[in-house]
């Protein structure tokens, strides 16, 4: 029986080549995707339960450390970023809507000295925590 060799060259070269055949599927998925992703809550429930159980994370973190980290901002983060926040500015101002409109409706108390204004942070926080409570 011969070996399975994996060739990491022709898995990128392959992968990256596959854009369009990724967009497509999306087109026409074999399931609606939202309903799939709503029957598998309880395996993702499972799944993060035995993770967290296991350390999983930490081992992940430990394992890549922090020269990863900064390899992964360096060679596709930072090209991404502003893209990114592009394609998602409609949608952040929607998501952000209602936590804007509580903070604009605050009257903070007045400035006082430098190192004396924190407490005008907790009034934007009690604002929108008795917001939430009011939503339910």
């Amino acid at each position: 029986m011969p070996k399975v060799r994996f060739d990491p060259a022709k898995w990128s070269t392959r992968a990256g080549a596959a854009g369009g055949e990724y967009a497509s599927g999306t087109a026409s998925p074999r399931r609606p995707w939202a309903s799939a992703a709503a029957e598998a809550e309880g395996n993702y429930s499972a799944a993060t339960q035995a993770a967290i159980a296991e350390g999983r994370f930490g081992k992940g973190v430990s394992r890549a450390g922090d020269a990863k980290w900064r390899k992964g901002i360096t060679d596709k983060g930072r090209a991404r970023y502003q893209q990114g926040v592009s394609v998602a500015q409609d949608e952040y101002r929607a998501g952000f809507a209602p936590y804007a409109s509580v903070i604009e409706g605050v009257t903070l108390s007045p400035r006082g000295p430098k190192g004396t204004n924190y407490g005008r942070v907790q009034e934007i926080g009690n604002a929108l925590m008795a917001a939430k409570a009011a939503k339910g």
